[in-house]
């Protein structure tokens, strides 16, 4: 999958999308919606380019939004009545604008950053500008400025929280991944992911994985057919599983879970694609190779796997390492908000500047 555009390039578009005086006062008023038409083009475009759907992304940020700012009574189709965020509203000028930095606190890859980037617009339309300062799937380290925002604080302060959570979580994946992929580098094996994935956000999650240098397994249950433990129980046999899946679905991609060598002889004779080795040794995974590699079968490791381990078991020549540690246990990559809150607009103002990356 190709990567986001350049920063400069989005800087560029963002900018050139700033709206005019009338339209940040109609922004100012109705912070708090979800604009899910007020994308930028070149986020929308970013977002494509990382293989994301725009419109998938937006409903992402609308459910995690309605979480901050539930709705209960509706002020019509482009209002909520109380749904407010009572800290900001309280304490903040309606007409101050400012810009804040996201910054990375700790080392790391990030990912996520035009995901960040459609939650401020989400929440604040046209009167935000977004300027991306780095890549997904960049190295950064303390202090590194990943991002540049520019609008009106109480919005910006609102949206702080949404877009972060999902830009660490989503370069802690990263983060992991890469950690997982530099420990087996020069091996011939790749690091793959699973459906171990928090429910709604497995598109970003798996997105997340590519930044980090891993692989995805399949997207959905409708991608490939992956006959695991219980399968093989229920139909009587590996050989009957495997059968059963070829002939009700002939030209999708089968993978066979094995937890034995012998598992493994008999997948490959029945013509597996692919076979997972379930939790066995490197003596057990070399000789699995052994059987498989002759017959033009790929092999990928599974279960109990650690980043210790990971060297070895990738030396035995399997051609995958399956890790769900990727996306169900990665711990966030820590990155703040940095504001600087600046003076209310007024009729002299000009609108926000956008600093050049």
């Amino acid at each position: 999958m190709s990567g986001p555009r350049t920063p400069q390039a989005v800087a560029g578009e963002v900018a050139a999308d700033t709206a005019t005086a009338a339209d940040q006062a109609a922004a100012d008023h109705h912070w708090a919606e979800v604009h899910s038409g007020r994308l930028s083009p070149a986020i929308r475009s970013a977002l494509a380019a990382a293989g994301l759907d725009p419109e998938g992304v937006v409903a992402v940020i609308g459910r995690a939004v309605a979480e901050d700012l539930p709705s209960s009574e509706s002020d019509g189709p482009s209002g909520r009545i109380g749904a407010v965020d009572a800290t900001s509203e309280a304490t903040v000028d309606a007409a101050l604008v400012g810009h804040g930095a996201l910054v990375s606190r700790a080392a790391g890859t990030v990912a996520g950053l035009p995901v960040a980037a459609a939650v401020f617009e989400s929440l604040l339309g046209r009167s935000v500008t977004v300027t991306l300062t780095a890549h997904d799937g960049d190295a950064v380290s303390p202090g590194t400025t990943v991002a540049r925002v520019n609008g009106p604080v109480r919005g910006l302060l609102t949206a702080e929280r949404t877009a972060l959570n999902l830009l660490c979580h989503l370069s802690g994946i990263a983060t992991l991944t890469r950690a997982w992929v530099d420990a087996i580098a020069g091996t011939g094996a790749a690091i793959r992911d699973t459906r171990k994935t928090l429910p709604g956000l497995r598109a970003l999650e798996k997105y997340a994985v590519r930044c980090g240098g891993g692989r995805n397994h399949r997207m959905s249950l409708t991608d490939a057919a992956l006959i695991k433990d219980n399968h093989v129980v229920a139909a009587g046999g590996v050989a009957a599983a495997f059968a059963a899946v070829r002939a009700r679905f002939p030209g999708l991609p089968v993978e066979v879970e094995c937890d034995t060598v012998d598992q493994v002889a008999e997948a490959v004779a029945a013509g597996a694609d692919l076979i997972l080795c379930d939790n066995m040794t490197s003596q057990d995974l070399r000789a699995s190779v052994a059987i498989a590699r002759p017959a033009g079968v790929r092999l990928e490791a599974s279960g109990g796997l650690t980043l210790r381990v990971a060297p070895d078991v990738a030396a035995t020549g399997v051609d995958y390492l399956a890790v769900g540690a990727l996306t169900h246990s990665a711990p966030a990559l820590d990155l703040g908000l940095d504001l600087d809150p600046g003076r209310p607009s007024g009729p002299d103002w000009a609108g926000p500047t956008v600093e050049e990356s």
